[in-house]
Order: structure tokens, then C-alpha cells, then sequence
């Protein structure tokens, strides 16, 4: 699978070929921060087949805290395009950067439901995880 996509502003592009690890939503306090209130929906791909094609992100990893993930962003527009964990060879891909954002399709799993607000949805069927399985 060849996933393309780029910031808000254009100044941001990049392509991920692969087959993706996982599709989810979270829940969690974090990643309801980065997207404004909401889920976070991202597809897990390799890291070996990602790639910048235009500009250079900033870099963000949380000072206090150890092992943080480290957040890439747009300097000039604000977007989140991925999240690197640490001591793992993938990249977590913010579905709303994609240029065709329905080749998502639907979540495997929706993870880290502790933190969940009554007005976040999961659709039926998908199986939900207080944390993150397997952790």
C-alpha cells in the first residue's frame, strides 16, 4: 500500500509505502490534546518506508517524561503528521493527513478508553481497550 499525504499548508509532504501494522482510534488525554478535543485516528506503518518528500518537520518529545514519543509537525502550520515511539520501527500516521483519508476505512480497535469523553464515538463492532493491548 503507497499512502500519501502533507501538512495544511502544503509546505509538508510525504509518502509511506508498506503494509500498514494497525488502524485504530485513541482515547487517550494526549492525543485528545493534539487533535482538538477528539480521537485520534492513525495507521501504524513500517518506518523503512516512510518518507519526507518536501520540507523538514519540527520535532517535539515531552521533557518530562521518559521515553516520550516524538511528535513531527509542521513548523509553518501547526499539522501533526506523525508520532515516532520510542525503541519501535514504525511511524503513527494521522489519518487527517492523508491526501485520501478513506483508505483508513474503519479502526481495528479503538485503544486507551480510560480516558474516553462522553462525546467521543466508537463505532459498533469495534473492538475497545482500556489501554493499549498487549502493554
Amino acid at each position: 500500500m503507497k499512502l500519501e499525504g502533507g501538512c495544511y499548508c502544503g509546505a509538508l509532504r510525504y509518502d509511506s509505502i508498506g503494509e500498514p501494522i494497525l488502524k485504530a482510534q485513541c482515547h487517550c488525554s494526549a492525543c485528545q490534546v493534539f487533535s482538538g478535543g477528539g480521537a485520534n485516528y492513525f495507521i501504524l506503518m513500517p518506518s523503512d518506508g516512510f518518507r519526507y518528500l518536501r520540507g523538514k518537520p519540527r520535532q517535539f518529545s515531552h521533557p518530562d517524561i521518559e521515553n516520550a514519543r516524538t511528535r513531527d509537525f509542521c513548523e509553518a502550520c501547526g499539522t501533526h503528521i506523525l508520532t515516532r515511539r520510542p525503541g519501535k520501527d514504525d511511524v503513527v500516521i494521522k489519518v487527517g493527513t492523508l491526501d485520501d483519508p478513506t483508505l483508513f476505512g474503519t479502526p481495528q480497535m479503538a485503544i486507551n478508553i480510560a480516558d474516553i469523553q462522553p462525546f467521543h464515538e466508537i463505532a459498533e463492532g469495534v473492538p475497545q481497550f482500556e489501554r493499549l493491548p498487549g502493554q
